[in-house]
């Protein structure tokens, strides 16, 4: 069975960073595409970025220059590096990884709480 394990977050002061990760396991999975959402509270679910299986990056405006996307292919983990952390950037952070067969299949981590005090 694969999961997505995902470690980091934290509480950290407006101007501040901090670096989530999110790391792959089981069944021989192997990381392609990894996307990054947030869940801000009261809010809808919201695309932070993505990292293709080429390494091609996109982001979504509100972090461009703030926040990178990387991935260590070895370790079969990605990571979302958040610098220059806002108030409004709180919420849980999660990672997405198609499996390759279908929505249903696809793979989501477990979360992790990211709050930005001001």
């Amino acid at each position: 069975h694969v999961h997505l394990v995902q470690s980091g977050g934290g509480l950290v002061h407006a101007g501040g960073s901090l670096r989530l990760s999110c790391a792959a396991s089981g069944s021989g999975f192997r990381l392609g595409s990894v996307a990054w959402h947030r869940e801000a509270p009261g809010k809808e679910r919201e695309f932070v970025g993505r990292i293709w299986t080429g390494g091609d990056i996109d982001y979504a405006d509100f972090v461009k220059g703030r926040f990178t996307i990387s991935r260590d292919n070895a370790k079969n983990t990605a990571y979302l590096q958040m610098n220059s952390l806002k108030p409004e950037d709180t919420g849980v952070y999660y990672c997405f990884a198609p499996s390759g067969i279908g929505p249903s299949h696809d793979y989501w981590g477990q979360g992790a709480q990211v709050t930005v005090s001001s």
